[in-house]
């Protein structure tokens, strides 16, 4: 039995599950709301390092901002890869505008920029626009 660490994508609350039962669509143990959506998470402030440190699997992170044309594109893309990669790879948003210093803290200089944590830290990035399929295959590369 192996057991893994998954951030609650609602309240933040650190669960600990078998890592079998990622397809059996746990709940959270605090607040009882599905711990694997399928969906983005937003990160802020409040919510990033947690998120990122705690999660024991591997989180890629779209920093985007509204006015970006290839992040408005992208977006479909990268919701379509987390459907696809759901207990596997949590996906995770933020927005450089509203959360500047996160982006200064990653040397975020154009966007879209997308950042793989493993354990809390940047394992690899790319910079640049990308369809499903190639953010699927960037991920297992």
């Amino acid at each position: 039995m192996s057991l893994i660490h998954y951030v609650c994508p609602q309240c933040t609350a650190v669960n600990r599950l078998e890592s079998t039962r990622l397809a059996d669509a746990p709940n959270c143990g605090k607040c009882h709301k599905s711990l694997i959506t399928g969906y983005p998470v937003d990160l802020n402030n409040t919510n990033f390092d947690k998120f990122i440190t705690r999660n024991d699997l591997p989180v890629v992170v779209d920093f985007w901002a509204s006015w970006c044309g290839p992040c408005q594109m992208m977006a479909p893309h990268f919701a379509k890869a987390a459907q696809a990669q759901q207990g596997h790879v949590i996906f995770a948003k933020v927005d450089t505008e509203a959360v500047q210093d996160i982006a200064a803290r990653y040397a975020i200089r154009s966007i879209p920029t997308l950042i793989l944590f493993k354990q809390g830290q940047e394992f690899k990035r790319a910079s640049g626009a990308m369809s499903a399929q190639q953010l699927v295959q960037w991920l297992q590369g």
